[in-house]
């Protein structure tokens, strides 16, 4: 059996943390991205259709050795597999998990979560933080139009939270096909079980791809926020320019952290508590395997 595309990158950059989107860990930092080619799903509204949704787009070899220096080398405190599907190539995405823990590197992932239990587990058992979308709460949707399983997502996300992992979830609304209030209700439900700290942020779709619907309004972001919000601490609407987006200390409501657009104020933190009031706050930073805010 061979790995064809063992290595092979198709996009390698240094981008802020708030860009995967993850807003509780490490704020401010900078995070070395690799991604690949393909998908294990043939969403019609693709962001990155040009490396996911076709395998002849330029590459170059990269070795995980090599991407945990380069990341060294930009000050990146983490190792970010993103743009495409990282989970498509799970060997190399662990090799490289393996070289920037052993650096001292925190693993982040963003995903679709469509994977077996066989993969999430060796993947998760690496990964300091993952993003994962939750396209919808719609079986048929997930089948019909994405070619995968809304169980196998749930199955991943829950799977994260039992490795420790640091979890966000992120759901693109698009208007028409998932931004039915029951479903975006049901989303943060289902999160809320598992923790109601768990960060969800909400982006605004915009034509993309194969899709022409028109793109959402922020109207009925900041609705579907709210209502969201009704289960969840910390939910965030993203895809609004000009829009700040504020984490606040659940305690005493100070500002813990501040953004606009990749502009970010983090001085409401001393450590891991909120500097007004000293109560533990819901951001990591760079952090050991199960090691928690005390």
């Amino acid at each position: 059996m061979t790995l064809p595309f063992y290595g092979m990158a198709s996009a390698v950059s240094a981008d802020p943390i708030e860009k995967k989107p993850l807003y509780h860990f490490m704020p401010g930092s900078a995070t070395y991205s690799v991604g690949y080619l393909g998908c294990n799903l043939r969403c019609p509204f693709c962001q990155n259709h040009g490396i996911s949704q076709r395998t002849d787009a330029p590459t170059w070899r990269v070795e995980p050795a090599g991407l945990v220096a380069e990341a060294r080398a930009a000050r990146c405190p983490s190792l970010a597999h993103t743009y495409s599907e990282p989970l498509a190539h799970a060997e190399f995405v662990m090799d490289c998990m393996k070289a920037a823990r052993e650096a001292g590197l925190a693993n982040v992932l963003v995903t679709n979560g469509y994977c077996g239990e066989e993969a999430a587990a060796a993947v998760l058992s690496l990964c300091d933080a993952v993003n994962v979308d939750v396209k919808a709460w719609d079986e048929g949707f997930y089948r019909e139009e994405l070619g995968g399983d809304l169980n196998s997502v749930k199955r991943f996300v829950m799977m994260a939270v039992e490795y420790d992992v640091h979890v966000e979830a992120t759901t693109l609304v698009i208007p028409g096909k998932n931004d039915d209030p029951a479903q975006i209700d049901a989303i943060a439900g289902f999160l809320a079980a598992l923790s109601p700290d768990i960060p969800y942020h909400l982006s605004a779709y915009h034509p993309m791809y194969r899709y022409t619907i028109p793109a959402t309004k922020a109207s009925t972001l900041r609705s579907l926020a709210d209502l969201a919000r009704r289960r969840l601490r910390y939910v965030y609407s993203g895809n609004l320019p000009g829009e700040r987006s504020l984490t606040l200390c659940r305690a005493c409501g100070a500002v813990l952290v501040s953004r606009m657009g990749y502009a970010v104020d983090a001085s409401g933190l001393r450590g891991c508590r909120c500097a007004s009031c000293g109560e533990p706050s819901p951001i990591h930073g760079a952090r050991k395997k199960n090691q928690k805010c005390p």
